[in-house]
């Protein structure tokens, strides 16, 4: 296994701890799985992998860069609410896996 498929199998581990302390008992692991390989490029940058839940500027470039041209969701404040309610969900959670709260914002949204 090469470097990056073992850091893309650890950030893939994590997630899944994480949506496990978060309530999420059945994973739907396609999906968690084109979270994580949308950070291939950038899983050498630990922050690129972090969301950090008390940043507001972080919040609204998770709205803008994947609520609104990902999920396609144009509703700003539906957006905002929902990320918001995810960052309080994972607000136990000192260092936030970005693909964890990707899906969560996800499952929040559907």
């Amino acid at each position: 296994m090469s470097d990056r498929a073992e850091k893309l199998a650890a950030l893939k581990a994590t997630a899944v701890k994480q949506l496990n302390l978060c309530g999420v008992a059945d994973i739907n692991h396609e999906r968690l799985d084109g979270y994580v390989n949308s950070l291939k490029s950038m899983v050498d940058n630990k922050d690129a992998t972090l969301v950090s839940g008390q940043d507001k500027s972080e919040l609204e470039t998770v709205c803008r860069n994947f609520v609104a041209k990902k999920l396609g969701v144009e509703d700003k404040e539906k957006a905002m609410s929902a990320v918001t309610k995810v960052a309080d969900k994972m607000s136990a959670i000192r260092m936030k896996n970005r693909p964890a709260f990707y899906y969560l914002v996800a499952e929040e949204l559907s």
